[in-house]
């Protein structure tokens, strides 16, 4: 569960599929011209050039010439040295500052901070950009590997340099890293004009995620509430089953989504299970943090005339990832597939449009989305 993890979530590369591809990784045996090239540079150029970094930068050249060519900004190269602190980080023993981000060309947007966490502390809010680490920049550095610089040992300080999201200003913060207990679900009841309304935020697409959404509509529905804001804002993504199992909830029968892969046989997801009965009229409140997999369900209830969308265009990714390590060490985190929503639409470079937009002007002055998304349930219900 959600619960159980620790520091910073990334935000856009969780749209996660099992099966490694490395087996389709091209056979190294023969020399390449590549090889050949690095040879002939390490033996006559006129200084000392470093073997690993003429073969890290050769991965990574062209790692970039095709996500170039492609407008693909989630494909990268981990060196082995990145690798082996992506595989540290991911495995429990580093903790992070209690944050979920998305990738910018300059570094990692923020965009949740979560309650008592270390960045909370250090003042740092949505919208800001963390643009270097140490001392180090973090332009044109993938998600995944910016927020494995952030990782470490917890009681540890990271060096953070940070540009507020609202004022330019450039400031350099030290924040002790911590283990972050990071909710999955919470929620509330609202009351608008005596009726009450359930208010229902889920954080991320993590395994065991749709269950406990699932609880605890059901818990507020026991207290009373006759419909549904479903606050998706920030939500960067997940596990693809459980982008299924959480529609799921809604939708009774039908497609969800649609992959399909160069390398992939084109797959289509359909919901499974009992939807919940008497949920009432719903309202899905996104912003330009909602990514991946949250943009399937968003989507996918929209197009089914489930929910009224309600905030600002999402992310719009529309392809996913896989991690493929390297025999010869490090590993590629590559684009492999695109995938289409429950009607065939592609979302990527677009997002999905909401039904009324709304921004929130200022967050210290209230909640514009949500009180937006609670008139709307609230007007389906005086309808009704």
């Amino acid at each position: 569960m959600l619960g159980a993890l620790a520091g910073i979530v990334v935000a856009v590369a969780l749209l996660a599929f099992v099966g490694p591809l490395q087996d389709l990784l091209p056979d190294t045996g023969e020399q390449t011209r590549q090889q050949e090239a690095q040879e002939v540079i390490e033996d006559s150029y006129f200084r000392p050039t470093d073997s690993e970094e003429l073969q890290n930068a050769s991965i990574n050249g062209m790692v970039e010439k095709i996500s170039k060519a492609n407008d693909d900004k989630f494909s990268h190269y981990f060196d082995p040295a990145t690798y082996r602190r992506f595989q540290a980080s991911s495995s429990g023993e580093f903790s992070g500052i209690g944050v979920t981000v998305t990738e910018t060309k300059q570094g990692l947007r923020v965009a949740q901070v979560f309650d008592g966490a270390p960045a909370e502390k250090a003042d740092i809010g949505p919208d800001d950009l963390i643009v270097g680490v140490d001392g180090k920049s973090l332009a044109g550095v993938s998600a995944d590997a910016a927020a494995t610089r952030i990782k470490g040992p917890p009681g540890t300080t990271v060096n953070l340099t940070v540009v507020d999201g609202r004022t330019g200003e450039r400031r350099k913060v030290d924040v002790e890293r911590a283990n972050v207990k990071v909710p999955a679900v919470t929620g509330r009841i609202e009351e608008v004009d005596g009726q009450k309304i359930a208010y229902v935020a889920l954080a991320g697409f993590t395994r065991g995620a749709h269950g406990e959404l699932r609880s605890e509509i059901e818990r507020l529905d026991g207290k009373g509430a006759e419909g549904l804001v479903f606050d998706l804002r920030g939500n960067g993504g997940g596990l693809v089953d459980e982008a299924v199992l959480v529609q799921s909830i809604f939708q009774e029968d039908g497609p969800v989504l649609t992959i399909e892969g160069r390398a992939r046989d084109e797959q289509t997801f359909e919901v499974t299970g009992d939807p919940l009965d008497g949920i009432g009229p719903i309202a899905v409140l996104v912003d330009g943090n909602t990514a991946s997999a949250s943009e399937i369900v968003t989507a996918a209830l929209k197009e089914n005339g489930l929910a009224t969308v309600i905030g600002t265009r999402t992310y719009g990714k529309g392809v996913f990832q896989e991690v493929i390590p390297l025999e010869t060490g490090g590993a590629l985190d590559l684009t492999v597939g695109e995938y289409l929503t429950a009607d065939g639409t592609s979302i990527l470079g677009k997002g999905v449009v909401p039904d009324e937009v709304v921004k929130d002007k200022d967050p210290r002055d209230g909640d514009d989305v949500l009180d937006a998304g609670l008139d709307q349930v609230a007007a389906e219900l005086r309808g009704s």
